[in-house]
This record gives C-alpha cells, sequence and structure tokens, in this order.
C-alpha cells in the first residue's frame, strides 16, 4: 500500500528508526522516557502521538529523545491514560483520536443509502488518503495495516455499496482500535442510534 508503509520500507538505515514506546526500549542518558512517550520518525517526541499527561511529566524531567539505535517499531497504537489539557491547546493522541472518530462516523451518517460507484470511489479515496496524513504517524500505520487484510479493505468487503455497511465497517473499525487500547468494543448493532437517529429513549431529541 502507498504512503507511510512504502516510506518506511524505502528507509536504507532502518536500523535508526526509534521506537514509539520509547519506556520499553530507548533511553536517554541511560535513563528511559516517561511511559506513552513516543518518538516521531526524526526521534523527536511527537506530540499528537503522546498522551498529554506523558508530555508533561517528559516536560517536567526535561527528558531529551535518545540518539542510539533502537529495534523497528511494532504497528501498534500507544495506549494512554491522560488528564484532559485547556480546550486551546493542541490536542494530544486522545483528543486527537476522539475527534477524528466523531468525524469519521458522522460521516457514514451522512453516506447515502445506495451510493453511485462515484462516490464510493471518491470515499475509497478519502480513507486511504486519511490513513496517510493522519498526525499520529503510528495511529497512521495501524490503520493502513487494518485496511490491507482483506476483510477490512473498504472496496474489496463491499462495505461502500451501502450505509449500513460502510456504518458497520467504521464501527469494526473503532472497535479494533478499543481492543488495541483494552476498552470495550462498542455493539455495531447500535451504530445508528449512535451515530445517526439517536437513543431510542429520546435523550439526543
Amino acid at each position: 500500500m502507498p504512503g507511510l508503509l512504502e516510506e518506511q520500507s524505502d528507509r536504507k538505515d532502518e536500523d535508526t528508526r526509534k521506537s514509539p514506546f520509547p519506556h520499553a526500549g530507548a533511553t536517554t542518558s541511560n535513563a528511559p522516557l516517561p511511559k506513552g512517550v513516543v518518538l516521531d520518525k526524526d526521534g523527536k517526541p511527537c506530540k499528537t502521538c503522546t498522551s498529554s499527561a506523558a508530555w508533561m511529566s517528559m516536560m517536567k524531567s526535561s527528558t531529551k529523545p535518545s540518539t542510539s539505535s533502537s529495534s523497528p517499531a511494532s504497528q501498534s497504537i500507544p495506549s494512554t491514560t491522560t488528564a484532559p489539557s485547556p480546550p486551546d491547546c493542541p490536542p494530544d493522541v486522545e483528543e486527537l483520536g476522539r475527534a477524528s472518530w466523531t468525524l469519521l462516523h458522522t460521516m457514514t451518517a451522512n453516506y447515502p443509502d445506495s451510493p453511485p460507484p462515484a462516490h464510493q470511489a471518491k470515499t475509497k479515496s478519502f480513507l486511504h488518503l486519511f490513513s496517510q496524513l493522519y498526525p499520529c504517524w503510528v495511529c497512521a500505520e495501524d490503520f493502513q495495516s487494518w485496511m490491507k487484510e482483506p476483510e477490512n479493505d473498504p472496496e474489496a468487503s463491499g462495505a461502500l455499496k451501502t450505509q449500513e455497511g460502510f456504518g458497520r465497517w467504521m464501527c469494526a473499525a473503532h472497535n479494533a482500535v478499543n481492543g488495541k487500547l483494552g476498552k470495550r468494543e462498542f455493539d455495531c448493532n447500535l451504530w445508528r442510534e449512535r451515530w445517526k437517529d439517536g437513543w431510542r429513549d429520546g435523550r439526543c431529541d
């Protein structure tokens, strides 16, 4: 698949790639970075890949990223525990994730019931571009890897042919992330109530 994965495979010096989980390997001055801090591909801390709590812990400890080599990063989404940051600050990985899922699920809720082929093609292109441009590179590569599985390919699986199919596909994508983060999975039978019609008890009316 083109994009970040292709760019990654073209690197000539793969062993210099920094681990996205520095607390499990990379060190600075023989001391690990705070748990949850994710390094960007240039070895510097990635703010949109890190929780506010981990970022503040790093800043308080004045830790600098390691310049030593580490093994290639595993394709996994960083699990974080974060305290909410002020609303006028740049988003951390969790705030970015919540806003992104809101956008994506709302797109499925407004997707045509029976979209023409041209609309399906545009949606497919959007999903692949989204997975390449997402600000958290670890999350982006994980989404790309998930979509590479035949049953998860938005076009090959037939998910883009109907609104119902697209809604359930997006729910499955979200649940894949929830599972990796140790969060409870959402019942995809309820996706319409959550993102389109509102709950039957009327609390969204």
